[in-house]
């Protein structure tokens, strides 16, 4: 703000110096301008380092001596300006960051013990919070009592509403849209998933990408060599050619403002804060730039299986009946065997319709390992794996070949039979995620030349899924055997990314160029892991990205050709008496406002 109104104040003294020929206004007009110039500029003499403050602060001190005060006065200004801009353009993009990341509620309605409203800072774990309708949640929790619709865009920049009931999970800053909800605190203030992702948003923001380290590798360079170029200007024609000094010395101070690396310092970083903006905005955390840009560059892809190209939980995927019978009758029969069993497979089936009415089944008997039976409606049912049904000896060829066909899919069979028959079967399998192959088709569109599926499934389970998906697989591994693999990719392509949900796939995400979280809510470990999170849990944002991290490094590139291409044309002005000071510095300070502007569209960018 105060480097702002400095400017301002240097432009009005400018203006009217122009206006009355005043030396106090010119001097004015200069002195506001290089305010916050000279401390960085005796710095830079202090520790003989070449950057634009030294070069800056040279340009205005020589046009001061040869009495070119307009000149002064303007070039002081203009370089004013495009501090100002620089300093406006990376706030904007900050801002436009951290205005994602909506704050949670400073206090919480503890209830259990009754506390009443207190501070966020002071809730303990375990303790049970009111969150009415209309309220932003205040603190990560697991819903005791009530349900709702909960708007979790502002984590996961998905518009839908996520239907909330007893037992699910919900997260500070998330919008509570319907019902009162009673939750326990799982999380403390300090440590909610939202608290993670600020603490993670700043960090990337302070670290630099590889373009904005070969940016400032290439000024370390650039700035001393045409620091060097300009005395030569200054000293060769009029000690070899005879030519007047003031001139020349006056072409030299041109070529020094020329030199000035404002846009080109500029052009990468606001870039690159713009293009994690946006990614955020739909849901993908970058921790830094160089993930973003070299996502853009991946050639091979592995993908864990469970809770990335799945679901990561069993579902009912096919009811099947014999004899007869209809799919309500198996699914009821099945639900009342079912219904005191902890196993995935007997959730699943109680969970693909939780509200079908049944009796209580009596006189219950667990068969370890292989299933159960009881009384149901006064007849015996039974229900159990494959290998039960055979050995209960009523598997007929039709059904034999059924179930064979069901595994041979991946799925897992569940089979309901009385004391005469099989009635019929289900079968159960972690389902793949929605527009699977459409992404699969997508990842090959935008470049991957190898996608590999790791898993530690079993073999059909793993071939059902990758062969329709059309890719290469590798099942029954462990997280070694994961490592292991991520390391042989490495051997071949340039660039391997790995993505995982999970602790087990940690060890290859890590050995990976790149590695890439999905589920990442209400996980406490795969934030830390990964490179980038897929916090909205949506592969479809992977192709996506890979466009979008190639349309960031067109960009950058765009912008430093530009302001290199700006530098070169003024040289040869200068060299060709057509360039001022102030025409230089204002085609610096064009520059830099043109890449700036360049930069920011990536924030519109949402194909």
């Amino acid at each position: 703000m105060r480097n702002f109104l400095s400017t301002i104040f240097s432009g009005l003294s400018l203006i009217l110096a122009w206006g009355t020929h005043s030396p106090v206004f010119y001097f004015l007009a200069i002195f506001f301008g290089v305010w916050f110039l000279v401390p960085e500029f005796l710095r830079s003499i202090k520790s003989f380092h070449f950057d634009m403050h030294l070069l800056m602060g040279v340009a205005i001190t020589g046009a001061i001596a040869i009495h070119q005060w307009s000149e002064a006065a303007t070039v002081s200004f203009l370089f004013s300006l495009a501090l100002s801009l620089e300093q406006w353009s990376l706030r904007r993009a900050h801002q436009a960051m951290t205005s994602l990341m909506v704050l949670a509620p400073n206090a919480a309605n503890v209830i259990e013990p009754r506390r009443g409203e207190i501070p966020i800072e002071s809730v303990h774990l375990n303790e049970v919070i009111l969150i009415r309708p209309g309220e932003r949640i205040p603190l990560d929790g697991v819903i005791t009592s009530g349900s709702s619709y909960v708007d979790e865009s502002m984590l996961t920049g998905e518009s839908a509403r996520v239907s909330k009931q007893a037992g699910d999970a919900v997260f500070a800053g998330t919008l509570n849209q319907e019902g009162a909800l009673e939750c326990r605190v799982t999380k403390t203030s300090d440590d909610t998933m939202l608290a993670r992702i600020q603490k993670l948003v700043k960090e990337a923001c302070m670290q630099r990408s590889g373009s904005e380290q070969w940016v400032d590798s290439f000024a370390k360079v650039y700035t001393p060599l045409m620091f060097i170029f300009a005395l030569l200007v200054m000293l060769f024609p009029p000690l070899f050619f005879g030519q007047p000094w003031l001139a020349w010395i006056y072409r030299g101070l041109v070529v020094l403002v020329i030199a000035c690396p404002c846009a080109l310092v500029i052009a990468t970083p606001v870039a690159i804060i713009s293009g994690m903006t946006l990614a955020a905005a739909r849901g993908i955390l970058i921790k830094s730039g160089v993930y973003l840009e070299d996502i853009g560059r991946i050639q091979a892809l592995a993908l864990d299986k469970t809770g990335t190209l799945t679901y990561g939980k069993p579902t009912v995927q096919r009811i099947v009946p014999f004899q007869g019978h209809t799919e309500e009758e198996l699914l009821e029969r099945a639900v009342a065997l079912e219904e005191g069993s902890e196993h995935p497979l007997a959730r699943a089936i109680r969970a693909y319709h939780p509200h079908v009415q049944t009796q209580r089944a009596t006189h219950f008997q667990a068969i370890k390992g292989k299933g159960a039976q009881a009384i149901y409606k006064g007849k015996l049912f039974w229900i159990g794996s494959h290998r039960f049904m055979h050995e209960v000896g009523q598997e007929t060829e039709e059904i034999h070949h059924k179930a064979l066909e069901l595994e041979d899919a991946g799925h897992s069979v569940v089979a309901i039979g009385n004391e005469h028959h099989v009635c019929g079967l289900i079968s159960v399998a972690d389902a793949p995620r929605d527009g699977l192959k459409e992404v699969i088709k997508q990842l090959r569109q935008v470049g991957i030349k190898e996608m590999i599926m790791l898993t530690g499934d079993n073999e059909p389970t793993a071939h059902a899924l990758a062969k329709m998906l059309g890719i290469k697989y590798f099942s029954q591994m462990l997280p070694e055997d994961k490592l292991n693999q991520i390391i042989e990719l490495k051997k071949q392509w340039k660039k391997v990314a790995m993505v995982g949900d999970g602790i087990n796939d940690a060890p290859a995400m890590a050995m990976a160029h790149l590695g890439i979280a999905m589920g990442v809510r209400g996980s406490d470990v795969i934030l830390e892991t990964s490179d980038i999170t897929l916090i909205s849990d949506d592969l479809a944002q992977l192709p996506w990205l890979m466009r979008y991290s190639r349309r960031v490094l067109a960009v950058i590139k765009q912008n430093i050709w530009f302001a290199l291409g700006i530098k070169l044309l003024f040289v040869m002005l200068a060299l060709s008496q057509l360039a001022t000071l102030w025409m230089a510095i204002a085609a610096d300070t064009g520059a830099t406002l043109l890449v700036v502007f360049n930069a920011m569209r990536l924030l519109h960018n949402k194909s």
